[in-house]
């Protein structure tokens, strides 16, 4: 156990708090105009899923675990959860609906992505920061509509509805961050 200081805590962390291990869900430092600087924390524990939100001052000691952080390769989902390659070794490992959370529709097959392990358990994996997808359905282009800053619904091929510029048409491929879902411009290849 390492002890460092809240505000470099970030997404995927592992910190002990009480003897209890947690995985951090969602980091944020908070500076108000007036009084001190605090981080907030939405973590899990890593024993039963509990999800529990914590606040620290920012220059506030914490208890970071040693998690074991590999790239692996994702394969594929089935009903045992999501199955990870290690490109080194081989070696598979199978992460739980509930590890992978909001990432799960980002996951795209050969995908390589961050797997943090403790004790050969899987408890937080990281997505590159953006994906390519096709959009399977949007509004049409209306004409004369100018490019500023009026963006249209869309559907993407894995699911999830975004907000495209009004030039994008069905069958275009975009990138998109994995965090959010949020466009980032239409796809180079």
């Amino acid at each position: 156990m390492v002890k460092i200081i809240a505000s470099s805590l970030r997404k995927g962390n592992v910190v002990d708090k009480d003897g209890k291990l947690y995985v951090i869900l969602f980091a944020e430092n908070i500076h108000p105009g007036k009084g001190t600087p605090v981080t907030q924390l939405d973590m899990r524990r890593i024993g039963d899923g509990v999800k529990v939100s914590e606040r620290y001052r920012t220059t506030e000691q914490v208890e970071r675990a040693y998690v074991e952080e590999r790239e692996h390769t994702f394969l594929y989902a089935d009903g045992e959860g999501f199955h990870f390659m290690n490109p080194e070794t081989y070696d598979q490992v199978a992460v739980s609906e509930a590890v992978v959370g909001d990432a799960a529709p980002y996951l795209q097959e050969g995908m390589p992505v961050q797997v943090s392990q403790f004790n050969g358990i899987a408890i937080s994996l990281v997505l590159p920061q953006r994906a390519t997808f096709e959009v399977v359905e949007t509004e049409p282009t209306t004409k004369g509509q100018t490019a500023s800053s009026s963006y249209k619904p869309a559907m993407l091929s894995n699911g999830v509805r975004t907000a495209v510029p009004p030039h994008i048409a069905p069958g275009t491929r975009v990138v998109v961050m994995t965090a959010d879902g949020s466009y980032v411009e239409r796809a180079k290849d």
